[in-house]
């Protein structure tokens, strides 16, 4: 838009830019105040109702929670198309949570691994997958040294087929899991 088609808009509008047309008649009729008072009513209420209007729907994903105090560094592994899929590393710093899948989870099974960057512990399985040094996405979980990565055991976690999973990492044995 230039200027000037701006402009002659801008001359077809009342009330702050907004077209009568699209003005209720009954605030036409009101004064400015009055105007801005509901104005101001109609946007409290809008922004008060948004939170009940999605409170009914659920956000689908694979999360992992860090409930340790240390800066923490995770991989996935899951089953895709193309096969056996291994990726890292999310940086999960302390008691913070992250993302690793968004949406609906497609699989029953998952496999995890994490390091404590700090003092070196890790969450582990029997699970053998790749991992590299740094960001990765690797296909296939066999040869990972002959192929130049290394390999590290992953926690095999079964969702039953929830849409939704969650995993909290912590120095307490035995709270490490979850679901939503």
């Amino acid at each position: 838009m230039t200027f000037g088609d701006w402009h002659r808009k801008k001359a077809l509008t009342t009330n702050h830019g907004v077209p009568s047309e699209a003005v209720p008649h009954i605030f036409l009729n009101l004064s400015g105040s009055w105007r801005l008072f509901l104005a101001k009513v109609f946007l409290f209420a809008t922004i008060a109702a948004t939170p009940m209007a999605f409170a009914g729907s659920a956000h689908a994903d694979f999360r992992v929670c860090n409930g340790t105090q240390n800066l923490v560094g995770v991989a996935i592994g899951y089953r895709a198309k193309e096969g056996w899929i291994s990726e890292g590393w999310w940086q999960v710093p302390a008691t913070t949570c992250a993302t690793l899948i968004e949406g609906e989870l497609q699989s029953r099974y998952y496999y995890l691994y994490a390091e404590d960057a700090a003092r070196g512990g890790r969450w582990t399985g029997d699970v053998n997958m790749c991992v590299a040094e740094n960001e990765f996405k690797i296909v296939g979980v066999n040869d990972c040294f002959a192929r130049g990565h290394q390999q590290m055991g992953f926690k095999e976690y079964d969702t039953g087929r929830q849409g939704s999973w969650m995993v909290q990492l912590s120095d307490t044995p035995g709270t490490q899991e979850s679901q939503n």
